[in-house]
């Protein structure tokens, strides 16, 4: 493989290792604040004592997953000096400034209040200590608004204009205000949300299960983990679909390719499962619903849907010879994973909200529902499998671009950059990567197993 698949797949393992632990701490730092502001407010002595100790509990689980989002995180900027250099030369004015507010809301706000948070409890007031939690928690999913303006950016450039070859930024305001933006942001924010109450939730289940001195609290933590996953889940819905319909007219080939909808049609219907045939430009064979596609796109059962082909004719037209086609069998796929694994918590998330408000009684004895209970660790990749090809779909469908339009993907690697050199990295990345995933799990689960939660002051 040459340094451009070598980079291409270096920058894709590291993006999603990081990319793991990413929606943890934008949905648990919000959940640690609304336990915490639940604490200040709470009645009696006892209670108080084993609330304080709750936000303590998931407070450390974020702190863990925190630490190896930062560690991921850093390498990131590397990739773009070392193996992106062109990117970097090509759109470094207008990436710079984004990724520059990025680091300065994580450095500055989040690192900050998180010390001022671990170290503050007993010398700050208990006001003081939570609205602590709470600026961490808006400088986390601020972090990624910057991210997401930048990559907005990539995905339908705006406020900008080509000078001596290269993309310099005319209006932040312009890049800020991109439409793009809404649709990556509110759907990232709502899976940090789902995805952190699914965390909850799961752990929450494994202590009911194992942990007979502190079942009772986190009976009371699964019902809010429940609701929390509730508005996070419903929220990836709601700002997906609206986000599919942008695309219609935003970018009409990454719509069209993960439905691999191959000729423009009205109404198109949506295919459920397709054997899809990229070099022939169609699907051998496949089975729709008729009208669907065009209902998603339009609300209604008439309007065209642009097909992959009328669309690459276009391109060729306007950008001249070339496929601009992306992986349709990897984006079709990757889109229908990520839907049925966002269904299958839907449905994990109700029973476990019937179990927490209606059975509560039934699920602290012994008896086969408490025993379920304790498979609940098998259930928790589902949130992290759907940001995973979620992410997918949104970087490689719009392949081969770098930045839509402005700069492909081959143009922007690093022009002496070695195959060797890149995959002494990618192993050393992976290697590592791996060695910190397992130590991190690891420190988790025993803390997790260990921890109680009890009416005894510390």
């Amino acid at each position: 493989m040459d340094a451009l698949i070598l980079s291409r797949l270096q920058f894709a393992i590291t993006t999603v290792y990081h990319f793991l632990f990413v929606p943890v701490t934008l949905g648990l730092s919000i959940f640690v604040a609304l336990l915490e502001t639940w604490y200040i407010n709470s009645g009696s002595y006892e209670e108080r004592i084993k609330l304080k100790k709750l936000v303590k509990f998931f407070g450390t689980i974020f702190l863990i997953n925190f630490a190896m989002g930062v560690v991921t995180g850093i390498v990131q900027e590397f990739h773009f000096g070392m193996n992106w250099s062109e990117y970097a030369r090509f759109m470094g004015d207008i990436f710079g400034a984004p990724l520059a507010l990025e680091a300065l809301t994580a450095f500055f706000i989040e690192s900050t209040f998180i010390g001022v948070w671990i170290f503050g409890w007993d010398k700050l007031s208990e006001k003081l200590h939570c609205l602590c939690i709470w600026i961490v928690a808006f400088g986390s999913n601020l972090s990624a608004f910057w991210i997401l303006v930048a990559n907005s950016f990539m995905q339908h450039p705006v406020g900008y204009e080509i000078q001596d070859g290269r993309a310099v930024m005319t209006s932040l305001f312009d890049l800020i205000t991109n439409r793009y933006v809404l649709g990556e942001y509110s759907h990232a924010f709502f899976a940090g949300i789902t995805t952190a109450g699914f965390l909850v939730i799961v752990v929450s289940a494994w202590k009911i299960a194992t942990d007979e001195i502190s079942r009772e609290m986190f009976v009371r933590t699964l019902r809010r983990a429940v609701l929390f996953s509730l508005l996070g889940i419903f929220g990836v819905i709601g700002s997906g679909h609206m986000h599919a319909q942008y695309l219609a007219t935003g970018n009409p080939m990454k719509l069209a390719s993960f439905e691999a909808l191959w000729e423009t049609e009205d109404p198109a219907p949506f295919a459920v499962v397709a054997d899809i045939n990229q070099a022939a430009g169609r699907n051998d064979s496949e089975i729709t619903i008729p009208y669907l596609f065009t209902f998603m796109v339009h609300n209604s059962f008439s309007g065209e849907v642009k097909g992959i082909n009328d669309l690459q004719r276009e391109a060729v037209e306007q950008y001249g010879p070339g496929n601009y086609i992306p992986d349709v069998r990897g984006m079709f796929w990757s889109f229908r994973i990520m839907v049925g694994a966002g269904m299958l918590m839907l449905g994990i998330v109700f029973v476990m909200g019937l179990l927490a408000f209606f059975f509560d009684r039934k699920i602290q004895q012994p008896n086969c529902l408490r025993c379920a209970l304790k498979f609940a660790p098998i259930l928790l990749p589902l949130p992290f499998i759907a940001n995973s090809v979620g992410w997918y779909i949104a970087e490689a469908g719009r392949q081969p671009w770098i930045v839509v339009g402005l700069q492909k993907t081959a143009q922007a690697v690093s022009p002496n950059l070695s195959s060797g050199e890149v995959w002494l990295t990618l192993i050393g990345f992976t290697g590592i990567y791996l060695l910190l995933a397992v130590i991190a799990v690891f420190t988790a689960v025993s803390f997790i197993n260990r921890t109680k939660i009890t009416e005894e002051v510390e």
